[in-house]
Parts: structure tokens; C-alpha cells; sequence
């Protein structure tokens, strides 16, 4: 059976695993990213564990490495154009792994690898035409239509995050104003709890309580659990990312007419009250016509399917 190695890159951590044909995972490995050391310390420590997992392996070797990585790439030359939670700027990973670990070598997006693991391995199996969205601290997605990976002019299709849903919204991180991300991440629950506290501290005082009593401490889970708490201000609050995500998913819906939806990320995971809300939102708002058969779905292979998507798209293409 044939297996690779696929890496997920993140700020805070790198995962990798060895998945054979069938998605299955034989073995992973975790580590803190040291970010701090730059590219070269990081490409150090991703080269260690393929090298880790390939001396562990007992079956024929991997035919490759997929490496997702939540930044820009240049998917000809393997190249990390901008990856801004590692500090990476034209980072030529693809080249110096190929060069060290003289194996195949595949780069993509992070939640365009996660998006390829639920399109063969989880809730959008046998579906030809669905959006992923994963919703954590900023907001990322991939979309497949009629039976294909949409990759796009530039290889950027699927920023989900960056398509405005209010002209006059408040500013994103990438420099546009009302980005769907700068409404529904996790760093915008966050900065919206703490701007209604500070307006009126009575209102969220179960959620500054769950932040230690510092609003420059509020976190998007303090919210969230202040929610379960059947608390009044939060419950606002994580209405106004329903309404977000109702509007966004509902324009996309209009424009690619998907059959799912599927929603994951560290968001909906702790809010799984959350898809019922953006789903009804969608139906009120989008075309009749494109939600006769649109489900929204909650992602299913979790905290998997980053390295289930990368190591399988480098078996595919082999």
C-alpha cells in the first residue's frame, strides 16, 4: 500500500504523519514551530521528523512529502511567497527538502490540504462540488467544483476570509476593511467582547470574569464559554459571527452553488450550536434555487485532516 508523509505547518506547531492510500494515519509526531530562529530552524525541524517517521516505518517508503503551510504559495516552484505567522518571505521549502530528504516534494496552502482531506476523506466524500471553511483565528477555505480543486489565476482561490461582507466594516489584518474574517475569526470575537465591555463593563462581566478581570486578556474562548453560560452579551456577540457567516457562506452559495458546506476550526468545534444558526441564515439569504440541495456540514476529520489532505494529494499526484 502506498503511503507519504504529510506536514502541517502552523504558527504555534508542526504536525506530521505518515497516511497510506486509504487516509489512515500510521503515525504522526508534534512539536512547538521555532518560530523565533527563522526559516532555516524550522525547515530543520521539518526535515527531523520525515526523517524520524521514514526510519520508523517498517512498509515500503513514502513516495513523498505534502507540507501544508498557512501562507501564499507559489505552487510551480514549491516557493512560500508570504507566510505571515512564520515570518517566511520567499521561503524556497519545496527545493531545499526535495534537495536533503531526495524525495518528491509538494507545497500548498494549509486549508487547501485540509480541504483535500475532507473532500476524499470526510464529510465532502463522493461530492463533486463543496465549500471548506475553517474558522480558527483568522478565517481559510478551498472549494471544489465539478470534480475540481479551484486553484485560481495566482493559485490564491479559497481566501474565503478576505471577501467583504460590509463595505464600511471594521479594518482586517490583511489591510481591507469588513473581511468576513475581520467579523467572524477568533481575533475579532475577541477585539468585539472587549470593545462592549469597555462601553459597558456591567454587560460582560461573566465574560471579563473568565478573563481574569483584564480586558486587554479577552479571548475568543471567554466568550465562547460565557455563551454556554446562557450569558446575555455573549450570546450577542456570537450572533453577529452567525449573522457574518450567514451572509458570507450565503453570497458563495449564490456564486458556486455547492452541494456542502463544510464547516471546522477551533470556532465551531467549541460552538456546536454555531452551524445551525449560519445554515438558517443561508437559507433566508441566498437563492432558493442554490440551497435545493445545499447541506452545511461540521468538518469531520478535526485536527487531521491538514496532514491526511497533504500527504494524500502527494499520492495522488504521484
Amino acid at each position: 500500500m502506498k503511503c507519504a508523509i504529510g506536514i502541517d505547518v502552523g504558527g504555534t506547531k508542526i504536525e506530521a504523519a505518515l497516511v497510506d492510500e486509504k487516509g489512515q494515519i500510521h503515525e504522526r509526531m508534534l512539536i512547538e514551530t521555532d518560530v523565533p530562529h527563522g526559516y532555516a530552524a524550522v525547515k530543520k525541524q521539518i526535515i527531523s521528523l520525515v526523517e524520524t517517521l521514514i526510519n520508523n516505518h517498517k512498509g515500503a517508503p513514502p513516495v513523498g512529502v505534502g507540507i501544508g503551510v498557512a501562507g501564499q504559495i507559489d505552487k510551480g516552484k514549491g516557493l512560500v511567497k508570504y507566510a505571515p505567522n512564520l515570518n517566511w518571505e520567499n521561503a524556497p521549502i519545496k527545493s531545499d527538502l526535495q534537495n536533503k530528504l531526495q524525495l518528491p516534494v509538494i507545497v500548498l496552502n494549509d486549508v487547501r490540504a485540509i480541504t483535500w482531506g475532507e473532500w476524499l476523506y470526510g464529510a465532502g466524500k463522493n461530492c463533486d462540488h463543496l465549500v471548506c471553511i475553517f474558522i480558527g483565528t483568522g478565517i481559510g477555505g478551498g472549494i471544489v467544483s465539478n470534480g475540481k480543486m479551484l486553484e485560481g489565476a495566482s493559485n490564491t482561490a479559497g481566501e474565503i476570509g478576505h471577501m467583504t461582507v460590509d463595505m464600511h466594516g471594521l479594518a482586517c489584518h490583511c489591510g481591507n476593511r469588513g473581511c468576513l474574517e475581520a467579523l467572524a475569526g477568533s481575533w475579532a470575537l475577541a477585539r468585539d467582547a472587549a470593545e462592549a465591555i469597555q462601553k459597558d463593563p456591567e454587560s460582560g462581566s461573566l465574560i471579563l470574569e473568565q478573563a481574569g478581570g483584564e480586558i486587554q486578556n479577552i479571548k475568543a474562548k471567554h466568550v465562547i464559554e460565557a455563551y454556554h453560560k446562557n450569558d446575555e452579551r455573549a450570546r450577542q456577540l456570537v450572533n453577529r459571527v452567525a449573522d457574518a457567516l450567514g451572509a458570507g457562506l450565503a453570497g458563495l452559495t449564490n456564486i458556486l452553488n455547492p452541494e456542502r458546506i463544510i464547516v471546522g476550526g477551533g470556532v465551531p468545534e467549541h460552538l456546536p450550536g454555531l452551524l445551525s444558526m449560519v445554515e438558517k441564515r443561508v437559507h433566508e439569504r441566498a437563492l432558493k434555487a442554490a440551497t435545493e440541495s445545499l447541506a452545511i456540514v461540521p468538518a469531520q476529520l478535526h485536527g487531521d485532516s491538514g496532514v491526511i489532505g497533504a500527504a494524500s494529494l502527494m499520492i495522488h499526484e504521484i
